[in-house]
Parts: C-alpha cells; structure tokens; sequence
C-alpha cells in the first residue's frame, strides 16, 4: 500500500446532502477500473476483480466499477450486478465500492442504480443526462428509489453534454461530484460554492486538487500508476507532469490505449467492446 500523505479532504457536510450515509466516501487515489474482456468481447469478471484487488494494494482507497472508463455503456445490468458483486466479495470492506449508474432517462437510470444497490455498491456515480438543462428531477428520482445510498453527481460534458453547471450541482440532491472537465477554474468555482465531497476526473489538476485540499480523485489512469497518481497528489510536480503525459497518451484512442499499456505493465488481457 502506498503510504505517502494524503491532502486532508474537505468536508463533506451539506444542507443538500445525503448526510446519515457518507462512511463510503474515500480520500486520495480512486480507480476508474477497466472491464476487462477476451478478445472476442467477452467480460471477464474475475479478471476484472483481480485486476482491481491488485490495484488496491497499490495504494487505491475507491473503486468504479461500470464507469466511462469500464466502457459502462456496453455493458448490460446483469454483467454490471455480476462486476460489482465479485468486485464486493473480493475487496476488503474499507474499500468502497462506487457503481456508475447513468443513463440516458431517469427511469432507466433508477432501474439500473437500484440493481447496483442489491449487488453490493456502496455508493452511486451518476453521470448527468444528456440534453437536459433541469437534471434535479432525475437525480431526485435515483435518490427516491435508494434513499440510504450515497449519490454523487458526475459532470463530464464530453461524454454527457452539457454536464451541470456549478449551480445546478449545488442545488442537487447529492453527497458529492467528480468532475471530469479538467477545468481548473471550474474547479476553484466548484471548491467555493459546492459543500459536498468533490473528486476531479481529470488527471492534470491532480497537484491543484491537493492544494486545495478536496476529497481526492477517481482516474482512469490509476489503472496503470496508482503510486504515481499519488505523488502528483501530493504536489509532486515531476509526478505531475508524468501523469499528465500518460493520461494523453492513453486517452487518444480510448479505450485500446489504456487496454495496450495496462497488458504491457500488468499482462492484462486486451479486448474491448467500444472502439
């Protein structure tokens, strides 16, 4: 386990807060874990939980599982339930378990996050709906279907335009946001007005988020370098430069990059079902 200091997180006490359940939110290094699959597109589940098992005792304190990164949208509800149950039965209990739950309409987003619940997530990752300038309904509706699950909202507008303005995200129903834009002035916006856990998405404002002392980061390229991510956490500027160099390299082309270097560093497999 990585044992370099962790930026104390901000609080994560709001008046708009799921505030009886925040046990599951983590400090430092989360994982948007890769769904790993052969090269015929099958999933490969217990690979997948071996390869997150083996990530957290690289130093990764959270786990996404069915994010942008697990190639969520070409996964079905019965292969995201099957991830999340052996992902919960292979990872010690204080590592929480967050399940990437949205869609594209609040009923299926319902549907999809109350089957995360009964396999095991401890917390819900719900990206924003696509073309929608009012998304408070939708999270209501997540929030009414799983009351005593921890909710964070999730603005990555290049997957989900337009995303959630700092505004709209302060008046939602939720514990926390990851931001995927990696927007730094967003960021700061976002620090000053939102009460609620915040993660950045985006690995080149790792250095700015532990100045600013938030909650930590849930990245794609935690897959391939936790120890890395966490030096750049920790205001390491070579490590910051580092991983911002990786995070080009294995975003273009996404997600056969990312699935080429892990198989070169950890001898994963390589299929994927999108791109």
């Amino acid at each position: 386990m990585a044992t370099d200091q962790q930026p104390a997180p901000r609080s994560t006490t709001s008046s708009d807060s799921h505030e009886a359940h925040q046990d599951p939110l983590f400090g430092g290094i989360g994982v948007a874990l890769v769904t790993l699959f052969d090269d015929e597109g099958e999933l490969l589940v217990e690979a997948t939980a071996e390869h997150g098992a083996h990530l957290v005792e690289l130093g990764v304190t959270g786990v996404l599982v069915a994010g942008t990164t697990g190639e969520a949208s070409a996964l079905d509800d019965d292969e995201r339930a099957r991830l999340i149950h052996e992902l919960r039965s292979t990872l010690p209990p204080s590592i929480p378990i967050f399940a990437g739950t949205g869609q594209p309409s609040a009923r299926a987003a319902v549907l999809t996050s109350k089957r995360a619940v009964d396999s095991g997530a401890d917390a819900l990752l719900v990206l924003s709906p696509p073309r929608s300038l009012d998304p408070r309904p939708y999270y209501e509706a997540i929030l009414d279907a799983c009351p005593t699950t921890p909710i964070l909202a999730y603005h990555f507008p290049a997957a989900s335009a337009p995303g959630l303005t700092v505004e709209t995200l302060c008046s939602l129903p939720v514990v926390g946001s990851k931001d995927s834009s990696g927007d730094a002035s967003r960021l700061l916006d976002e620090v000053q007005r939102f009460h609620g856990a915040l993660y950045v998405g985006n690995p080149v404002l790792l250095a700015l988020a532990g100045l600013l002392s938030i909650q930590g980061a849930i990245l794609a390229v935690a897959n391939l370098d936790p120890a890395l991510c966490h030096l750049a956490l920790n205001g390491d500027a070579q490590a910051q430069l580092a991983i911002a160099e990786l995070h080009r390299a294995t975003a273009t082309g996404f997600p056969k990059a990312i699935k080429h270097e892990l198989h070169l560093r950890f001898g994963t497999p390589t299929g994927v079902r999108l791109g």
